[in-house]
């Protein structure tokens, strides 16, 4: 998959660090509101519950220059949740685990780049489960389902015969400016851009993070 990411769809490999501090959990949306969801230790550094948190806060603080954008990485990494919230819920096998393996995609873009890169890195999603002959459907998620970060949201759902029923495999959300007015990661403008009181003013980037297919569910149902 990691292959197929980076050679075919141009996403930067990235190994990430699993120990982040509280700031940077804070940037992508985990803290405050979803504390109880992850791992904390002794000395107050987290476990990260997807590779989002570190490939994301990668441009923390930084002003990056517009042509470097859209910025693709993809990193494949052990993930630690505590589940708090999930109490009788799936509570056999392997569908809901305190640790386990995913690969991550995340995106920065600029803001009028924002949706369409949405658009291509669902199909980046879909082109995997392709390509492992699962049988899936995309659903766009109202605004109840969606995450604390999101702006729009479409999950994969791969069809278990065993539940008879769609399970979400993968999710590709646009946060739009929410992560990067967090970690305050901003993009500097070419000159062509349209006038303001200075046409090249840092600006807010956007971050689009995807998961292309989480494990250890997506090893059973390829099967």
């Amino acid at each position: 998959m990691l292959d197929t990411l980076t050679r075919e769809h141009g996403f930067e490999e990235a190994v990430v660090p699993l120990l982040v501090r509280d700031e940077t959990m804070f940037g992508t949306g985990q803290l405050p509101k979803f504390a109880e969801d992850s791992f904390q230790t002794t000395d107050g550094r987290w476990l990260i519950p997807t590779s989002e948190v570190s490939l994301t806060n990668s441009v923390r603080e930084q002003i990056l220059p517009e042509e470097m954008l859209p910025l693709r990485f993809t990193a494949l990494s052990p993930c630690f949740r505590s589940e708090a919230g999930s109490a009788g819920r799936d509570t056999r096998g392997y569908i809901r685990q305190h640790q386990f393996e995913k690969v991550e995609m995340v995106s920065i873009t600029t803001p009028d780049q924002s949706e369409a890169e949405h658009e291509r890195m669902t199909a980046c999603a879909e082109d995997i489960l392709t390509r492992l002959g699962l049988a899936f459907r995309r659903m766009k998620l109202c605004t109840g389902d969606m995450g604390f970060s999101a702006a729009r949201t479409y999950d994969l759902e791969v069809w278990l015969p065993g539940q008879a029923r769609h399970r979400e495999i993968s999710s590709v959300s646009t946060c739009t400016d929410f992560q990067a007015r967090r970690m305050n990661a901003r993009y500097r403008p070419e000159g062509s851009q349209p006038p303001e009181a200075d046409p090249r003013k840092p600006r807010r980037a956007s971050s689009t993070p995807s998961t292309a297919r989480a494990s250890p569910w997506g090893v059973l149902w390829s099967r």
